[in-house]
């Protein structure tokens, strides 16, 4: 028990429904990114990392 077997595993093909990704482009102020950026930055995060959270977040409490 507690064995790694992670060296058995074909992973090449796995996937995970509904965390498919897909490129979208997506036009800000530059006061929005300016402020994003000091976020980021604040955080130690990318941009798009804050991004992506503010979004999921945004949607997971509307849905909620």
């Amino acid at each position: 028990m507690g064995e790694d077997i992670s060296a058995e595993l074909e992973l090449s093909g796995v996937r995970r429904p509904g965390l498919e990704q897909r490129r979208v482009n997506v036009d800000f102020p530059v006061w929005v990114i300016e402020k994003l950026d000091r976020e980021a930055g604040r955080l130690g995060v990318t941009r798009q990392a804050v991004i992506k959270v503010w979004i999921a977040d945004r949607l997971e409490r509307k849905t909620s």
